[in-house]
């Protein structure tokens, strides 16, 4: 285990498989990076498990490790661990309750949005704060909490299940944290030739660019309003109304249903909008440097276990920037995502035969078209979104009747979980990460709808509300079981990336670090996608390693299931806009 005494040093204590500690040793940092490269070489040389390093959060230790070229193979991510179990139904209520008690665990912390260099060190943590974040990194906190998870992983009402998704949730975090240090192969050329091709030249700053002046012009005129600003949302409602369309809000949802000359420009600008404000060159130049662009990613960062990002927008880049991923010179992108990959979670989580079937070595929504529940395959997408996500309306309300008469064990599990949310209860995943109860204010409110006083319109309200909770439980045990295969994926991958030989040190993509410039590693993650960046000569075996893990993980999760999980795998130098 690794934290800090007192006085902000760094301190290791050993923890034995038994349970045994030894005291803990004050270190310097240069001397923590000798103890964690000499056991993870050791473990290594000797062809023995590795060591599993306990921390309070892999972004406040891994970064400098990394940065000064050692990695290490496990963790224990306390931090993350903690989320879980505090809600997890798998875990004794007595136990949960002093994970919940301990408070001071509970700070979710996003890393810094500001860009963290590559070239940092772990001296740079040399006299830092025994906290961060509000997350305790004084070694007695770090044991404490420690113990506190053991308890609730072995009392648990499924230890082997919990175990997984611990292992899973950590290794997570150590992806996080390498996705960031190797970073994504940018083309600010390309990234610079998109941009002005769709909002004109880069402007002088605090000017708008030139594309965007004309179309913004366009909407003016159309509107008959030559001084509109359009980009107050009040101003701009007030100019629609005026013109006779009648919208409740600027959305371009909303917009797209009118018919009127200055609707398609304002389309477009507001197009033109997102991209330079999400996007543009202030973002590049923020974000991208030395050819690397280095998003923060977040671990967990979303309920169900889905990864959020606190800086860089890894999770948004636009299908129009793909291009701008381009392979260093004697580089490949290897890419791949899953084909459906939340509908085949639920056939698998199901036992659901002929859902398998459906989907077997084909598009699923294919499938569900051959097996004659819909007549084409938009309809079979929209059908099993709306399964997913509780759609009642249109065509949703059309098509997943029909789903569970050809579906009915997958439709009982998440109509299941529906109704167990609009009663107020929680559902977990196939690992046990847990949904929180909902807030004592919609408990209130559920209750007092049925006091014989109530009115209809508290009634009206509080059904609505049941009905909300009941689509986000739906789609939770989905949604969070897909993170889990998806988090076991890329830690199956990273494993088999590692054992891959270093190329020659003149074929070296340098920008990517010294751990990762010169072997194949992951380069960029979006809930079923990865992209691997490796050597020409590697690529063929790193594609080999992707199709590798997804199957390993389907049998990880779902041992014996008939469910598959095809990738659509491309080897390019450039990435493309699918």
């Amino acid at each position: 285990m690794t934290g800090r005494t007192a006085e902000g040093e760094v301190a290791l204590v050993d923890l034995g498989p038994d349970g045994s500690r030894g005291a803990p040793q004050v270190v310097e940092p240069s001397g923590l990076l000798a103890a964690v490269a000499h056991r993870e070489a050791h473990a290594a040389e000797l062809g023995s498990a590795p060591p599993r390093w306990v921390w309070s959060d892999a972004p406040a230790w891994y970064p400098g490790l990394l940065a000064s070229g050692t990695r290490v193979q496990r963790c224990h991510d306390l931090r993350l661990v903690h989320t879980v179990l505090r809600h997890s139904q798998l875990v004794q209520d007595k136990v949960a309750a002093e994970i919940r008690a301990a408070e001071q665990w509970d700070v979710p912390v996003h890393p810094g949005t500001e860009q963290q260099s590559v070239g940092a060190t772990l001296f740079d943590m040399d006299g830092g704060s025994p906290t961060r974040g509000g997350v305790p990194q004084r070694i007695e906190a770090a044991l404490e909490e420690f113990d506190r998870q053991q308890r609730a992983i072995d009392g648990s009402k499924d230890p082997a299940r919990l175990r997984l998704l611990v292992a899973a949730e950590s290794a997570g975090a150590l992806i996080a944290v390498e996705l960031q240090a190797a970073g994504i192969p940018w083309d600010v050329a390309e990234h610079d030739r998109i941009l002005t091709a769709d909002l004109g030249p880069r402007p002088r700053p605090g000017h708008t660019p030139a594309l965007m002046v004309e179309v913004a012009a366009q909407v003016r005129e159309a509107l008959g309003d030559p001084m509109l600003s359009l980009d107050s949302p009040v101003k701009l409602l007030r100019a629609l109304h005026r013109a006779g369309i009648d919208v409740r809000s600027t959305s371009r949802w909303e917009l797209a249903e009118h018919q009127h000359p200055a609707i398609q420009p304002l389309l477009r600008y507001k197009k033109m909008a997102r991209l330079l404000t999400a996007n543009g060159w202030a973002w590049m130049d923020e974000w991208v440097h030395e050819g690397r662009y280095r998003p923060v990613y977040v671990p967990g960062g979303v309920v169900t276990g889905r990864w959020a990002s606190s800086g860089g927008g890894a999770l948004q880049i636009p299908r129009q920037l793909r291009p701008a991923l381009r392979a260093d010179p004697g580089w490949r992108l290897v890419s791949a995502d899953v084909s459906q990959l939340e509908p085949r979670v639920l056939a698998a989580m199901a036992g659901d035969r002929a859902m398998a079937r459906a989907g077997a070595g084909t598009d699923l929504y294919a499938g569900i078209v051959a097996a004659g529940v819909v007549a084409t395959r938009q309809e079979a997408k929209v059908g099993v979104l709306g399964a997913l996500y509780g759609g009642t309306a249109g065509d949703s309300g059309r098509i997943v009747p029909r789903l569970r008469r050809t579906f009915p064990d997958a439709m009982r599990l998440v109509d299941q979980a529906a109704e167990t949310g609009e009663r107020g209860g929680t559902v977990s995943t196939l690992l046990g990460r847990s949904s929180p109860p909902p807030d004592p204010a919609w408990t209130s409110a559920q209750l007092h709808s049925h006091r014989p006083e109530a009115g209809t319109a508290e009634q009206d309200r509080a059904r609505r509300s049941a009905r909300d909770r009941g689509r986000f439980t739906r789609n939770f045990v989905v949604q969070g079981t897909a993170a889990e295969w998806a988090l076991s994926w890329m830690a199956a991958l990273r494993l088999a990336l590692a054992s891959f030989d270093e190329v020659p040190l003149d074929q070296a993509a340098h920008a990517s670090g010294p751990v990762f410039s010169r072997r194949a590693h992951l380069a960029f993650f979006l809930h079923d996608e990865v992209i691997v960046h490796a050597p020409a000569s590697q690529a063929d075996a790193a594609a080999r390693a992707i199709r590798e893990s997804a199957d390993a993980a389907g049998r990880l999760l779902f041992p014996g299931s008939p469910v598959d999980f095809p990738l659509d795998l491309v080897i390019t130098e450039r990435s493309s806009a699918k």
